[in-house]
């Protein structure tokens, strides 16, 4: 059972990886393409992944995938 949580743990986090790369590449193409709606606040300017829900809605289920690959592998001792 631990095998296959762990298995399908870095399944999904490849899956949330790919999907972050390609929302990444999809903004800058924007970006390029300037198809802007208006000004953008200088609070965003200074912290521009902080601020975008997009990144931060691709961070925490990464960081809280790695954290429970991490806890499952030291509970049920993967490695010894």
């Amino acid at each position: 059972m631990a095998q296959l949580m762990f298995v399908l743990s870095i399944l999904v986090v490849f899956i949330a990886v790919i999907g972050f790369v390609y929302t990444y590449r999809l903004g800058r193409q924007q970006k390029w393409q300037e198809e802007l709606d208006g000004p953008i606040p200088k609070g965003v300017q200074q912290h521009i992944f902080l601020r975008n829900p997009v990144f931060l809605a691709y961070l925490l289920p990464i960081l809280l995938a790695v954290i429970v690959i991490f806890y499952l592998a030291i509970r049920y001792g993967y490695g010894k």
